[in-house]
């Protein structure tokens, strides 16, 4: 698919001090592209400049330099907004209207009639499995989990082709991660583009099929996650059974720079060159070992994140 979304040298600088000002920059040059249909993760420490990209690109705020568009059409044509879908990081609701009326509020916005909207108010709160007990309740009573619910809704009502998340998974329990993560991995079948910025790196492991790092207001590393991840590491892991590290380092050569630990799940032998993987494997038959699995180290998303501090 084209590139539904295009950053090209997007700058933004802000004036901080009272008598004393100066410029801070808080994105720098950014250029980056994502596809159609993808799920694309945005990962930086906090301060790297996420949230100003999102905000960058809703026109919430304005660019110093570069441009970007979405769906072909600048950020700055209004008329694009009815098709994309929006859900901050801290939103800020009406809390004395209860979940159903913002929905049917927000609906009315993208100009949808009275009958459509109420029928769209309900299809995206059962879609974000909010319970329907709380659908008539005031905003101001839901917890966090619930009031993240709503907001994914509302980002949702006007079945937007592309969809940012400013920290999706923001104050929700372990079931309830798990249910937005299955929403919103089931939202490029339905067409949409997804580009979400969240600090749970394993959600980002499982949903996102490319990611961009982002470190003190510019790209440090953009790609498919498998591919990153294979950057920085040529070391190999052989898994084993029936066998303890005692044994197996007693007839493995000091100089195969071999790690070998016991798990819960077994022998783990890390290695750093493929070269010396028959010598382990003799020395684990030695001791009457089982061999389970021999495969890459990949990089950690975390170890991968870190790296970039």
């Amino acid at each position: 698919m084209p590139a539904i979304i295009e950053i090209e040298n997007l700058t933004k600088d802000y004036e901080v001090g009272f008598l004393r000002k100066r410029k801070v920059r808080a994105l720098d040059g950014l250029t980056l592209s994502v596809d159609g249909g993808q799920i694309f993760g945005f990962l930086g420490a906090n301060g790297a400049g996420k949230t100003t990209t999102l905000k960058l690109l809703m026109r919430l705020i304005y660019p110093t330099a570069g441009q970007a568009k979405i769906l072909g059409h600048d950020i700055d044509d209004v008329s694009m907004h009815r098709r994309i879908g929006y859900l901050p990081e801290n939103p800020y609701f009406y809390d004395y209207l209860t979940a159903r009326e913002f929905l049917q509020y927000c609906a009315e916005i993208f100009g949808q009639a009275k009958q459509e909207r109420k029928r769209r108010a309900e299809d995206v709160l059962e879609l974000v499995r909010l319970d329907q007990k709380s659908w008539d309740k005031q905003l101001r009573k839901f917890s966090k989990g619930m009031l993240q619910r709503v907001g994914l809704a509302q980002a949702l009502v006007n079945d937007p082709e592309v969809v940012f998340l400013d920290e999706p998974m923001s104050g929700l329990d372990p079931v309830g991660r798990r249910q937005v993560r299955d929403l919103i991995a089931s939202l490029p079948a339905q067409g949409k583009t997804v580009f979400m910025s969240s600090h749970i790196l394993s959600d980002i492991e499982v949903l996102c099929d490319r990611v961009a790092i982002l470190k003190h207001g510019r790209l440090a590393q953009v790609g498919q996650l498998n591919q990153l991840r294979q950057r920085e590491s040529n070391r190999i892991e052989i898994m084993a059974a029936g066998a303890t590290a005692e044994e197996v380092s007693a007839q493995v050569a000091p100089d195969l720079d071999a790690a070998i630990t016991n798990t819960p799940s077994g022998l783990r032998i890390e290695i750093a060159e493929e070269a010396n993987v028959d010598a382990v494997l003799t020395a684990l038959r030695r001791t009457g070992g089982k061999l389970i699995s021999v495969q890459p180290v990949l990089q950690s998303l975390e170890e991968l994140f870190l790296d970039e501090e």
